[in-house]
């Protein structure tokens, strides 16, 4: 009970200690007010005890790669354990798995392993995906797998579900000993879904296929166990997640891979820092991990910030994170679907579906775009819209309004029609979050619903298809200008 209370208070610590929560926005009606941040899941806000983390760290910082002088050893030292760290976290076993850091978040991660993936078993040539992934989890398969099968999903009454195990296996059974690895993620960036990677992980193994998991809406909301479950089958071969998704905005992303796949293939990217020695005519590459992995001059600070936040989650302890936001996400499925003229997509009985962090809608009738703006502009709630880099997923399940909607409009006008209509809001939360943004949230959406005609008179699509309000300007209102803090540095 002691250890319980413990962490229920490091908990409201944590989330109160956040950079940019306090932010005031004038609205189009004049009040300010404290934006509502509800859009974790394009990324999320930095934690405080990351950010001081990384501001100490900077009276010490020096390049890695070396121990000869003071600052250089701190800073090897302390990249080395943000490594450790991550490994540790995600119950990776340091004898089987390295850690290494990339740049351009999980996308970086995910392209350097499909090609690595690629030339590991070059005989197997199929890679299977889900009809859920986000781009970055489906092209790079695209581009460097010969082939590529998408795997439909579970139906609940038209709602789309996780992935379909039984087809699944299907394409296992189908192509045995073609497939080469099945991607996909552990939750959906647009419905929150989780999928069930262990039960996917299993299956892939018992036909010979590997398993990569796109970790990027996974690792901060969930308990991730890569090895050691009690059938091997079970375990993840690599996961991918990104620093911008877990509470530290600029830091890079992580792969975590067992090291038996990278070994035996040159590393990806070359240059300082992963070579042994360097001659005239050849080069001789690190055996050692994660050395080999990282070409040049790393993201030291950005990792260590990242290591901070994720050692402050697993001091809370993952299962208390994922209990409470399970009750922030439980509370907005039932209250926002009580509300007249609201399509939730994807199922929405949470015992079926469970879901982390995300929820996207619809007002019926209403372009997404035209929502998302008066969200933030007289409600100071700010929220993603269109397709979340998940264009298959999220079209599939808009198909039948997007139709309906879109029946009536004439040839000349369709095109424009169906790009603004061609999409979803998205709320998604981060530990930050509280039932009062939930409220706010609800009292908005009805708010919205029940004065239609009144918002959408103030508003008109600009040259870039996005909804402009006709007389509140934005960024006048609320301005911040990097080249005026230099400014006001340089003559102040």
């Amino acid at each position: 009970m002691e250890n319980t209370k413990t962490k229920d208070k490091l908990l409201a610590k944590v989330a109160a200690d956040f950079i940019g929560l306090d932010t005031v926005y004038t609205l189009a009606n004049g009040k300010k007010s404290q934006r509502i941040y509800l859009d974790s899941t394009a990324s999320t806000l930095m934690m405080g005890a990351a950010h001081d983390a990384v501001e100490a760290f900077y009276e010490h910082y020096a390049n890695t790669h070396s121990i000869l002088h003071f600052s250089a050893h701190i800073s090897s030292k302390q990249y080395q354990w943000a490594h450790e760290r991550i490994l540790s976290f995600l119950k990776a076993d340091p004898e089987i798995y390295t850690c290494f850091f990339t740049g351009s978040g999980t996308t970086a991660g995910i392209n350097r392993l499909a090609r690595v993936f690629r030339d590991y078993r070059p005989d197997q040539h199929i890679a299977l995906i889900s009809l859920m992934e986000h781009h970055s989890n489906d092209l790079p398969h695209r581009k460097h797998a010969e082939k590529v099968i998408h795997i439909p999903l579970n139906s609940y009454e038209g709602r789309a579900g996780c992935i379909n195990l039984n087809a699944l296996e299907d394409e296992l059974l189908k192509n045995k000993g073609q497939v080469n690895y099945v991607a996909v993620t552990g939750v959906s960036n647009v419905t929150g879904i989780i999928n069930p990677i262990y039960d996917i992980a299993e299956l892939a193994h018992e036909y010979g296929a590997l398993i990569l998991i796109d970790g990027a809406q996974l690792v901060a909301h969930l308990p991730v166990q890569m090895s050691g479950h009690k059938n091997p089958n079970r375990n993840i071969d690599a996961l991918v997640f990104s620093g911008h998704k877990t509470y530290v905005p600029g830091s890079p992303g992580a792969v975590i891979c067992r090291k038996e796949i990278l070994e035996n293939i040159e590393p990806e990217e070359v240059g300082g820092g992963m070579v042994e020695n360097v001659y005239v005519e050849r080069y001789e590459v690190k055996t050692n991990f994660p050395d080999r992995e990282e070409a040049g001059t790393p993201n030291i600070p950005g990792a260590i910030g990242l290591a901070t936040a994720i050692d402050v989650l697993d001091r809370i302890g993952m299962e208390e994170i994922f209990d409470d936001e399970g009750e922030l996400v439980l509370s907005a499925l039932e209250t926002i679907q009580k509300i007249p003229g609201i399509i939730i997509y994807g199922e929405l009985d949470y015992k079926i579906c469970p879901r982390a962090a995300s929820i996207s809608f619809n007002i019926k009738g209403m372009d997404h775009g035209l929502t998302a703006a008066i969200l933030n502009d007289y409600h100071n709630i700010a929220v993603r819209n269109e397709c979340f880099c998940a264009h298959p997923y999220v079209k599939e399940m808009i198909l039948d309004d997007l139709l309906e909607a879109t029946e009536t409009v004439d040839e000349e006008n369709f095109e424009n029609a169906f790009k603004l209509k061609s999409g979803m809001v998205r709320a998604s939360f981060g530990l930050y979050n509280t039932l009062s943004d939930i409220d706010a949230l609800e009292q908005a959406l009805i708010d919205i619903t029940q004065n239609t005609e009144l918002y959408t008179a103030q508003y008109h699509v600009d040259e870039s298809d996005n909804y402009r309000h006709n007389t509140f300007n934005l960024a006048l209102k609320n301005h911040f200008s990097v080249a005026d803090f230099i400014d006001n540095y340089v003559n102040g």
